[in-house]
């Protein structure tokens, strides 16, 4: 009986439930008004990079207090999330906000970058320095990544939205904030297609 009492303690100690806080869904965009006020600011030229894109010049997932950032985002964007010792999820479920589409298993779950990585590094990300570029592939202070399914994941690839919107029209809206939102505080450029694809979707959003 001893031996089962300290057994159900340990597992107690390592594991950990976190409240989901409300509305997963990068929160905190800006209004209709201050995204169009970023949209028309953002420097629009062709894309292009002196040098050819690398995934390893965006150092990712890195760790901080114990927890790396694809662990975070997937911990934040969960509902009743259940995490061990090592931070990994061991219980929860996920909704795609991109697809509608829900998944209880984090293998089964893809952390987008909204502006993709060779996105960024064709947009102005390939002057900057490793650690910038660190900085931006582990964005949590904006809208920059999100749990979504692999499925979309996979589907959206590093277009942009000249090329790929989410299936969920409902979601356009918030998906045109987060991208250029994300362009305007990491100051990257759009190209003339991306522009043009962004206006119509910031103009449906209703506030």
């Amino acid at each position: 009986m001893i031996a089962s009492v300290t057994t159900l303690a340990l597992v107690a100690l390592l594991t950990v439930v976190l409240p989901q806080p409300a509305g997963a869904y990068p929160p905190d965009l800006p209004s209709k008004a201050v995204t169009q006020s970023e949209l028309d600011a953002l420097t629009v030229r062709a894309e292009n990079s002196s040098t050819p894109y690398d995934r390893d010049l965006f150092p990712h997932w890195i760790t901080i207090d114990g927890c790396t950032t694809r662990e975070t985002v997937l911990r934040r964007d969960g509902d009743g999330v259940e995490v061990g010792s090592d931070c990994y999820p061991t219980a929860g479920s996920w909704y795609s906000e991109f697809d509608g589409e829900t998944r209880t298993a984090p293998a089964d779950l893809h952390i987008d970058h909204v502006v993709a990585l060779s996105e960024a590094w064709d947009s102005g990300a390939s002057e900057w320095t490793t650690d910038r570029r660190q900085d931006f592939a582990n964005d949590l202070t904006g809208p920059q990544l999100i749990a979504v399914t692999a499925e979309v994941n996979i589907s959206k690839s590093d277009h942009d939205p000249a090329e790929w919107v989410p299936p969920l029209a409902s979601k356009r809206c918030a998906y045109a904030k987060m991208w250029i939102h994300t362009k305007s505080r990491w100051d990257l450029s759009v190209d003339t297609a991306e522009k043009t694809a962004l206006q119509p979707l910031l103009d449906a959003c209703s506030y």
